[in-house]
């Protein structure tokens, strides 16, 4: 039987995501950088927030965040911990309906504001369309997360970024799959005095051709259409219903791109 192994979008191994809080106005600067070196993440918004002191305006989300992902973080970020399930469900309803609006597209993800989640919320979101949420939990690891509603950082970028990062750049096992996801808020970088930081990290990380660059919501979709691949029983061939490509190693050989609707014999 041939040994199959997933692959990221074009046979890579690894992957890099990043995320950050709160759509202050930082995130212009931040955006700027991860643009210059093929950065790519995710910025969850307060739409309640938006045009307010020293936060993004709403007419300028969609071109301001463009390549990268819009995600909800509650209308007013609450300890929604603390909060009726009620009042959790119309501060994340509500902050879908008005980033939606702005992006033309749908909001799928979140990350919990002050970090506050319980059983009751996470059971909560996916009748509210929310497929991730993010944690303020680092795992100073790569490893692919097991449930992505308690999605736990690699790092927050003022815990070892640098030194993470060159961890990851060295993985070489092919049989692995790994991801890197850093989380923040931009503005620490003007309140630390440290966007050499962030920007020496950028540069360093971008360009390498066995990294795929993703948002948040990207990385769950294509596991999830993973997912979906209909294998034969002895893996000699594969149909693919989902609407992108995919991609297989198959017996360790170069990687092998499933094509969109297709049966691919291995």
């Amino acid at each position: 039987m041939n040994k199959v192994y997933c692959c990221f979008p074009g046979g890579k191994h690894k992957a890099l995501t990043m995320s950050y809080d709160d759509g202050r106005t930082a995130d212009r600067r931040l955006v700027s950088i991860f643009n210059e070196y093929g950065i790519r993440g995710t910025f969850h918004l307060n739409s309640g927030f938006l045009g307010g002191n020293d936060h993004v305006s709403a007419e300028e989300v969609k071109i301001l965040y463009a390549g990268h992902e819009v995600s909800c973080h509650t209308v007013t970020h609450p300890t929604i911990a603390r909060c009726p399930l009620s009042e959790v469900a119309q501060e994340i309803l509500d902050d879908r309906r008005a980033l939606e609006s702005l992006t033309g597209y749908p909001v799928r993800g979140l990350s919990y504001p002050n970090g506050s989640l319980s059983d009751e919320i996470v059971s909560l979101l996916p009748g509210l369309g929310i497929r991730y949420s993010r944690t303020v939990i680092s795992t100073q690891s790569f490893a692919l997360p097991e449930d992505p509603l308690r999605w736990a950082a690699t790092c927050h970028h003022n815990r070892g970024l640098m030194e993470l990062g060159e961890q990851f750049l060295g993985l070489y096992k092919k049989q692995y799959l790994y991801l890197m996801y850093v989380w923040g808020h931009s503005y620490e970088f003007d309140a630390q005095d440290n966007w050499d930081l962030i920007e020496g990290f950028c540069r360093r990380m971008g360009g390498h051709e066995d990294i795929w660059y993703c948002t948040n919501i990207e990385y769950v979709d294509y596991m999830d259409g993973y997912k979906c691949l209909r294998f034969a029983a002895d893996n000699s061939f594969v149909e693919n219903p989902n609407a992108q490509d995919y991609y297989i190693s198959v017996n360790d050989a170069p990687a092998v791109c499933l094509k969109a609707g297709q049966i691919t014999k291995l």
